[in-house]
C-alpha cells in the first residue's frame, strides 16, 4: 500500500501500519493535543480530520469519539469501529484519494513531523496487571535462588500468575526515569538500609491494552478474549532488584517495581499484526493440561521480535543486549485475560496487561540483566564510544539522561560471556544499569518493503527512557 506522504523503507509504521497515540503539537494558540495514527515520519490527526467531518459515523463510536484527548472512548467502541477507521484512513492517506492531499489547510493542520510533536499515553490507564508468563524467564528466576529441580512453583503450569500493578507510575517513551530509594538488605546481612537502589533493571515486556471491558461479575471467556484486546504495546517494567528481593515475601513485589512503568506510545492494532502475517501457534499446554476455563480450542499468538539496545551513560552507540520473541511466552494473552476475570473481575478500556519478561531458551534473549548476569554473577560488555556532542568524555563519568537512542544497536554478549570485570578502550562492564544508562526496547515483524508479496513490516517503534541519579537526602 502506498502513501502520498513519503514512508521511508525502513519505517516501522508504513500504510499497513496505522498505529493509534496522543500526541501534543503546537497550534496557533499555543499547545493542542490531538489523538492520531503514525505513518512513517509524520503523526496524522484524526482529532483534526474528524473535525473536518471525516470518520463521523464509526459504527458503535459516539460522536466526536477523537476529540477527549485520549483514546479510551474509542477503544470501548469496539472492533467493528476500529477496522471502519483503519479502512477509511487507509484510503483517505492512499496515493490515489486527493480529499486530504490536494486540501493544504487540512493538510497543515492534520498532519505533523513526529519531531516536532511531544508524545502523550495513549490513554488514561486504569488499572495496570503484571503476569509472568514466561516459562524461561521464571525457570531462570526461580533456579538463581532455589535450584533448577525447585525452579517452578506448583502453580505455575496450571494459571497464568499475575499481581497488580502501580497505573499512576506509567509513562510513556522519552520520560527519563529516576533511580530509586528503598529499602535494601546489605550484602552481609544485618540490618536493612534505607538507601537508593544498586541494582536497577529492565525487564523486556508487552502489554495489551484491553478495549470494550465487562461487566462486574461477567467473566470474559478465553474463546473470545482476543476481541476485547484493542492493541499491543512495548512496556519496560523498570525494576530495582535489591529493594525487590528483601520486600517481596509474602505478598510480591511493591516498592521495587511501582517506581516507573514505561511504555511505548503507539498502539499496534491486532489487524496491523494480522496484515504483517504475524498470527502463529503458542507453545503447547499438555503436560499437565490446562483446566476447562483456560482452554482455547483455536489459541494463537503472534510472531513479534523483540530486542533491548543499552546506551552507556556518556556514549554515542547502543548495545543489543538481548534478541526474544512474543511467541516464547507459555501463557497467550487470552489466557491472561480469562484467568484475570474468572472470578468476576470488570476490565475496563484502557487498562494495562502486562505479559512479564519475555525471555528465550538462549542466553541472549534473556529479558532483563537479572537473568543476563546470573543476579550479578557475570558482566556484560558495552561497546562505548563519547558522546562529544552531548559532552562525553570518560566511560563511567556520566551525567543524567547522556546517551542516543538510534534504531539499533551493536550485538552484546550474553550472560557467561565477557565477564572478565573492568573496562578497556571502547567497552564499559555492567551488571545493572548505571545512572546515565538509556534502555530502548524494540519490536516488529514482517519484512521490510513487503517485497514479492511479502507481508509488510510493521513495527511498534521505541519505549526508551534514561536512568536519572536518585534524589538527594
Amino acid at each position: 500500500m502506498d502513501s502520498f506522504i513519503e514512508v521511508p523503507p525502513d519505517s516501522d509504521f508504513p500504510l499497513e501500519n496505522l498505529p493509534w497515540g496522543v500526541f501534543e503539537a503546537d497550534g496557533p494558540n499555543g499547545p493542542t493535543t490531538h489523538v492520531g495514527v503514525a505513518l512513517g515520519d509524520h503523526a496524522i490527526s484524526v482529532t483534526a480530520l474528524q473535525a473536518a467531518g471525516y470518520l463521523a459515523d464509526l459504527p458503535g463510536a459516539p460522536p466526536g469519539v477523537f476529540s477527549h484527548g485520549r483514546l479510551n472512548e474509542f477503544m470501548g467502541a469496539g472492533r467493528p469501529a476500529w477496522v471502519a477507521a483503519r479502512q477509511q484512513l487507509q484510503r483517505l492517506l492512499g496515493a490515489g484519494e486527493g480529499a486530504l492531499r490536494d486540501d493544504e489547510s487540512l493538510r497543515r493542520r492534520a498532519i505533523f513531523k513526529q519531531a516536532d510533536v511531544v508524545m502523550r499515553l495513549p490513554c488514561a490507564v486504569g488499572d495496570y496487571t503484571d503476569f509472568y508468563t514466561s516459562r524461561q524467564h521464571a525457570t531462570n528466576a526461580g533456579a538463581m535462588f532455589r535450584g533448577l529441580e525447585n525452579a517452578l512453583h506448583p502453580n505455575w503450569l496450571h494459571l497464568p500468575v499475575g499481581y497488580h500493578g502501580r497505573a499512576s507510575s506509567i509513562v510513556p517513551s522519552g520520560v527519563d526515569v529516576r533511580r530509586p530509594w528503598g529499602q535494601v538488605m546489605p550484602p552481609s546481612g544485618g540490618s536493612p538500609a534505607f538507601a537508593p537502589s544498586g541494582q536497577v533493571d529492565f525487564e523486556l515486556e508487552v502489554a495489551a491494552v484491553i478495549g470494550p471491558g465487562n461487566p462486574l461479575g461477567e467473566p470474559i471467556p478465553v474463546s473470545r478474549a482476543w476481541e476485547r484486546v484493542f492493541g499491543l504495546v512495548l512496556l519496560n517494567d523498570w525494576s530495582a532488584r535489591d529493594i525487590q528481593k528483601w520486600e517481596y515475601v509474602p505478598l510480591g513485589p511493591f516498592n521495587g517495581k511501582n517506581w516507573v512503568t514505561q511504555i511505548s506510545p503507539w498502539v499496534v492494532t491486532l489487524e496491523a499484526l494480522e496484515a504483517a502475517g504475524a498470527r502463529c501457534a503458542p507453545p503447547p499446554q499438555t503436560d499437565p493440561a490446562v483446566l476447562p476455563y483456560l482452554r482455547d480450542d483455536a489459541p494463537y499468538t503472534y510472531d513479534v521480535d523483540l530486542a533491548v539496545d543499552v546506551t552507556p551513560a556518556g556514549s554515542a552507540v547502543a548495545t543489543t543486549l538481548t534478541r526474544s520473541n512474543l511467541r516464547h511466552l507459555y501463557w497467550t494473552f487470552p489466557q491472561m485475560i480469562a484467568h484475570h476475570t474468572a472470578g468476576g473481575c470488570n476490565l475496563r478500556p484502557g487498562d494495562l496487561i502486562g505479559s512479564g519478561t519475555i525471555s528465550g531458551d538462549e542466553p541472549g534473549s534473556r529479558g532483563c540483566l537479572l537473568e543476563l548476569t546470573w543476579a550479578g554473577r557475570d558482566e556484560l560488555e558495552l561497546r562505548y564510544e563519547p558522546d562529544l556532542a552531548a559532552g562525553g568524555a570518560a566511560p563511567l563519568a556520566a551525567a543524567a539522561g547522556l546517551g542516543s537512542h538510534g534504531a539499533a544497536g551493536v550485538e552484546g554478549k550474553g550472560a557467561g560471556e565477557g565477564a572478565a570485570g573492568g573496562r578497556r578502550d571502547g567497552v564499559v562492564m555492567r551488571k545493572y544499569l548505571q545512572d546515565g544508562d538509556r534502555v530502548t526496547l524494540r519490536g516488529w515483524c514482517g519484512r521490510r518493503g513487503g517485497a514479492g508479496g511479502a507481508p509488510r513490516w510493521v513495527g511498534f517503534g521505541a519505549c526508551s527512557g534514561a536512568l536519572l541519579p536518585s534524589l538527594g537526602r
